[in-house]
């Protein structure tokens, strides 16, 4: 079986405006203070924000402040952040980048930790460099961060040491200095191109010509290739002291112990005898409108972009936060609003967006953005625009508000119910942003008692005002960015002013919430039945049969209190059509999802699906097809509904099918002018010639594609349930979700059809080329190296590729990057299938300088061979084997994990009880077994080079 790696997992923070429905038998445990804000009437909604009771704040007597709350979940882990108040705005002229260039330096020798020893350390102990041990630079902040077990008590004891070394005690040596200029050139070469030239342009004008302007973290590279170390040590000095920072440790530990430690450790920090002044700095209003065209030749698409600034409003208050969640209603029912008319047969733009944020620099925003179809800016505009003066002279619909404040309810009350699984991180965030911004840091029964009690208050006519009070024009910035190739096409302010103008004096029409009556379903199933049940030993989970012959696999756990998700598969796909319908076949389901289902169309899906946590989707792959899903208890008959919907009723709607495929053409026009669209398209046609399944498609291609054939693919795939295999796991108990199945999933039709997806014989080439690329004007190289071949698909193989893949990473990391200071990112991936045969892929990428990429090469693919000829060195070999066992530690208590663990061995006729048996396979990886490995499928003959190099660079 092939063991999932592990997903990236982005954690919601509990926002501000997460919302509710409570259980009226719900007895309070209200903080006192929030009891007595919520007595008081609107007149007293001045009262400050409760702070989370449950976290330990305190101050030491040289400033530093720290945060400690003990969270379990997850259990045996620890995060610890450390904030500190200072970014880029800091710098002087001659400092410019320092404040990230010290970030890194902070990886680079500590006083506890010299040279890269801490990086080294903590791999060690299973973290993961970038992934967990990670920091970042902005304008106004610098922030470190460092998830570690807390089970081992001497790594406990280090992880909090390497805090105390990043606040004060980085070393500075001339010569890791000198390294790591090299390092963070590459950073910031890999960031340009046509999004950075243009944002060089237009953020004077963004920002008001105020300093933040010429203060990107980044830097510049006079700077950071020219600067005296003595210049960045007195930088450490003036601004790495204990009153601008703070730690937050949130995680499984022992509270007061760590306060006993936080103050031992941190005590002794000093503060400079004068110390320097730390300056807010803002965005000063102009009270002027301001206009900028910004056009690069590489720039695909054309953006625009209406800015209105307004003053910061902080939530600091009730009365605040009352008025931050009407913003996001706002948000939402305008949202809602282009949503429905980007399916129009023939949008008037690609994508459009409106809402009012936060920008930076003490400023709020009401932001009004379109991506203009080719040639038709004008119409892109006004559709946009047209919605907000629509808004502004009818309002919106009480049925619009009432929907959405409900889905509000029902988000707040989902948070809630999920508060004792809320992860570490999710408090940090929050504990981070009270002390940088001074934002609030309300506790989980506050927050949600007060978003509860405060929702019903909320009216019409006040989210009306605010929406009106940020619709002005005044503070406005118009900023257009486009193609080199149209500029002279495009508008200039007299023209765009005018536009306005015209639409402001249209006869618009009230918008019309239209709302279907209709069920879901046309008919109700008729039930069925479960015909056998199967207990699969050691991981909890039970094979059902139904009398239809779909299989079931349930897995109930206690991993979240109420989330169900949902994954089926059916062999076949689009490999059962052949390539003149492939484009149909591929695209089918997609248009299928956007359509809507059953009785109800996309908007009317929307709406009714509003206020319930369902998401349900269907799919159409190359060797299967199937649906994923998810839903709370509450959702389930929902749910599925939809499964069945799909099975039994999917519609197809003319007008998702004409805008799709019209936003689809247009946002084709420029593609050739994207150094990226060009570098990808001759990778895959090098590597599978014109292969329709393989290569980008053309618009010509695009325009083949057939409504009616699409919608047939789709219902032919699904005619038949027999062969589809469910896979449940979540909060729920047989009993529970029993009557779903026979009703539903018992109830899909059966044809008895036995069908496999077919092997369509498509492989790379058996001899690697090196193919270079030679688009856009950017002084910098990027570099793809990957092998294919045929592969010996089985356990202790995908084990020791797995650990291929690792070690090389960080070989790669350590050669490219830190002996050399010619990368910023570099990495190996490997993949593999089992079906239709056993092949891999094994990739190295990284960007660097022109006159490097020739030099990097043959570094990487020396430590490839040296990987080949003598293994990887057993250091290596253990950081691979820990960090595995940390991860799985993690991974084992993820609803989402089981779900591709027990779907996928199914899928691949594979032991789902394979996770059973990992750590004892895991130990039994070596040296020679990796060795063995890369020798087999790492050949030379193989290697295929990818490198993209700009236009007017010759070799």
């Amino acid at each position: 079986m092939r063991f999932l790696k592990p997903l990236a997992v982005a954690f919601l923070l509990p926002a501000t405006f997460a919302s509710v429905d409570a259980s009226p038998s719900h007895i309070s445990l209200l903080a006192k203070d929030a009891k007595h804000i919520l007595a008081q009437d609107t007149l007293n909604w001045q009262n400050k924000l409760p702070f989370d009771k449950e976290v330990t704040v305190g101050r030491l007597k040289n400033g530093f402040k720290y945060y400690i709350r003990k969270n379990v979940e997850p259990e045996k882990r620890v995060t610890m952040y450390l904030g500190l108040k200072v970014g880029s705005i800091l710098e002087t002229e001659e400092e410019r980048g320092l404040a990230h260039f010290l970030e890194h330096m902070n990886f680079n020798g500590l006083k506890h930790f010299p040279k890269n020893d801490l990086v080294n350390y903590l791999q060690k102990a299973g973290v993961r460099f970038g992934s967990d041990l990670n920091a970042y630079t902005s304008f106004e902040e610098t922030v470190y961060q460092l998830p570690i077990p807390s089970d081992d008590p001497e790594l406990l004891k280090n992880g909090l040491q390497v805090m105390r070394d990043w606040a004060q005690d980085a070393l500075l040596v001339t010569e890791e200095i000198d390294k790591e200029r090299g390092i963070i050139m590459e950073e910031m070469r890999g960031s340009r191109g046509a999004s950075q030239r243009m944002q060089d342009k237009f953020l004077p004008v963004l920002l008001n010509g105020s300093l933040y302007a010429n203060r990107l973290p980044i830097g510049t590279e006079e700077v950071v290739t020219g600067f005296k170390p003595d210049l960045i040590r007195d930088f450490h000095a003036k601004w790495y002291r204990p009153d601008l920072q703070s730690i937050i440790i949130v995680g499984d530990i022992d509270v007061d112990q760590m306060e006993k430690e936080v103050i031992r450790l941190f005590s002794d920090m000093k503060t400079p005898k004068n110390p320097e002044k730390r300056t807010e700095h803002s965005v000063k209003l102009l009270n002027k409108n301001q206009f900028l065209v910004v056009t690069d030749a590489e720039m695909p698409s054309t953006v625009g972009q209406i800015i209105i600034k307004h003053p910061e409003e902080k939530v600091n208050t009730v009365g605040d936060y009352r008025v931050s969640l009407m913003k996001n209603i706002f948000n939402q029912m305008i949202s809602s609003r282009l949503r429905e008319i980007s399916q129009q047969p023939n949008p008037p733009f690609i994508q459009s967006g409106i809402n009012i944020s936060s920008l930076f620099g003490g400023l709020d925003n009401l932001s009004i953005s379109f991506v203009a179809k080719p040639g038709k800016f004008e119409e892109g505009l006004k559709a946009t625009v047209r919605e907000l003066d629509r808004f502004q002279k009818f309002g919106f619909t009480e049925s619009e508000f009432k929907r959405t404040v409900a889905a509000f309810a029902k988000s707040n009350e989902t948070v809630y119910k999920e508060r004792d699984k809320k992860k570490s991180d999710g408090y940090v965030g929050t504990y981070l942003q009270h002390f940088l911004n001074d934002a609030p840091a309300l506790g989980n029964e506050d927050r949600y008692q007060i978003t509860k009690q405060l929702l019903p208050t909320l009216t019409l006519k006040e989210v009306e005002a605010i929406g009106k009070r940020f619709y002005v024009d005044n503070n406005r910035d118009i900023i257009i960015l486009g193609p080199e190739k149209d500029k002279a096409n495009l508008p200039q302010e007299a023209q765009v002013i005018a536009w306005l103008a015209e639409v402001d004096k249209e006869n618009l029409t009230a918008y019309e919430d239209k709302v279907s009556e209709l069920p879901l379903l046309a008919k109700q199933p008729v039930k069925g039945s479960v015909k056998s049940t199967n207990e699969i030993a050691g991981i909890q989970t039970k094979e059902l049969v139904l009398s239809n012959g779909v299989k079931v696999l349930l897995k109930p756990t206690t991993f979240k209190n109420d989330q169900i998700l949902i994954s089926a598969f059916s062999p076949g796909g689009t490999s059962l059509y052949s390539d003149s319908e492939y484009l149909t076949a591929s695209n089918a389901a997609a248009f299928v999802n956007g359509s809507g289902v059953g009785q109800l169309n996309a908007i009317e899906l929307r709406k009714y699906l509003t206020g319930k946590n369902v998401n349900v989707s269907p799919y159409l792959g190359e060797r299967s097809e199937g649906l994923s899903g998810s839903s709370d208890k509450e959702g389930l008959k929902t749910a599925f509904e939809m499964i069945y919907g799909y099975f039994t009723e999917p519609r197809l709607d003319d007008d998702v099918f004409q805008s799709g495929i019209a936003r689809t053409l247009s946002s084709m026009e420029n593609r050739e002018d994207d150094p990226n669209f060009v570098f990808s398209d001759a990778m895959s046609r090098t590597l599978y010639s014109d292969n329709v399944r393989r290569t980008i498609p053309s618009p010509e291609q695009i325009k083949t594609i057939n409504q009616k054939r699409a919608l047939e693919i789709f219902k032919e795939r699904f005619a038949d349930a027999s062969d589809f295999t469910f896979t449940i796991v979540g909060s729920f108990t047989e009993e529970e979700i029993k009557p779903y199945l026979e009703q539903y999933l018992a109830a899909l039709p059966n044809l008895g059809r036995k069908e496999s997806a077919k092997d369509l014989g498509i492989v790379e080439p058996a001899k690697g080329v090196e193919k270079v690329v030679r688009k856009g004007k950017e002084a910098k190289a990027q570099v793809q190296m990957s092998y294919y071949g045929d592969y010996a698909y089985a356990e202790k193989e995908n084990m020791n590729f797995d650990a291929l893949e690792s070690i090389l990473s960080i070989t790669l990391l350590e050669r490219l990057r830190e002996d050399e200071s010619g990368v910023y990112g570099t990495g190996a991936r490997g993949s593999s299938s089992k079906y239709p045969k056993g092949r891999y892929s094994f990739s190295i990428g990284f960007g660097t300088s022109v006159d490097k990429y020739e030099s990097l090469i043959n570094s990487a693919i020396d430590e490839v061979n040296k990987i080949k000829a003598n293994g990887p060195k057993q250091t290596d070999l253990d950081k691979f084997v820990i960090e595995q066992k940390r991860q799985l530690e993690l991974q084992l208590k993820e609803n989402g994990f089981w779900l591709g663990q027990i779907s996928s061995a199914y899928q691949n006729n594979e032991d789902p009880t394979y996770i059973l048996r990992y750590l004892d396979e895991l130990n039994k990886v070596s040296v020679q077994s990796v060795k063995e490995v890369a020798e087999k499928y790492l050949k030379s003959d193989r290697l295929f080079k990818f490198i993209l190099l700009p236009e007017e660079q010759s070799k």
